[in-house]
């Protein structure tokens, strides 16, 4: 197992745009770095669900059905714009910070990312003997989450560190709709890069 070129290789796949960055940077930007994080914690949770399942071997039934990938990625631009239209919408008079619903958001954004289910079938394997064993992938499978939540923290932090410099009450909308148009743009560019 080959395992620092797989640290670099993860860090280098994490650091590419993708529904999770788009969705935490416009997050953070719009609600702040609690919201944020709130997120970062479903996303990691939806890193090591997919994990586990990839190590069950949903990895080999996915690769052998790609309607089920194809759905999937539909799935997913199909929820970045609802996300994208939600942030843009004026929120209700009594909307407050909900770490909760911010977390679920998270979750799901991740869960039906095609982006990191590729990285469990395709890329993972790669650097695992032939057969792997299964504690091979789960502790690559733990790495990539680590990195991935490392990561994701350090964007949501920075976009939190901006939103406070950014924000004042009368610009609040503008942030908002801006978070919304980038939200919009992660959506087709994913659905435009993965077709």
């Amino acid at each position: 197992m080959r395992f620092w070129e797989f640290v670099l290789t993860a860090i280098v796949a994490e650091r590419t745009p993708g529904p999770n960055m788009g969705y935490l940077v416009a997050l953070s930007l719009a609600k702040g770095w609690r919201a944020g994080m709130a997120a970062v914690a479903g996303v990691a949770l939806g890193l090591a669900l997919l994990g586990l399942l990839s190590a069950l071997g949903f990895a080999l039934v996915s690769a052998q059905f790609p309607l089920a990938m194809s759905g999937l990625r539909w799935a997913g631009v199909a929820y970045l714009l609802w996300l994208a239209f939600d942030a843009w919408r004026e929120p209700p008079a009594d909307a407050g910070e909900n770490l909760a619903l911010s977390f679920r958001r998270g979750l799901l954004t991740n869960l039906i990312n095609p982006k990191a289910a590729v990285f469990y079938v395709a890329v993972i394997p790669l650097f695992l003997p032939v057969p792997p064993l299964r504690d091979q992938l789960l502790l690559l499978t733990a790495t990539f989450v680590l990195i991935a939540t490392a990561i994701h923290a350090a964007l949501v932090l920075g976009a939190g560190g901006a939103r406070s410099l950014l924000f004042h009450p009368a610009r609040e909308r503008a942030i908002r709709r801006c978070a919304a148009v980038g939200m919009g743009a992660v959506a087709l560019w994913f659905a435009w890069s993965t077709r």
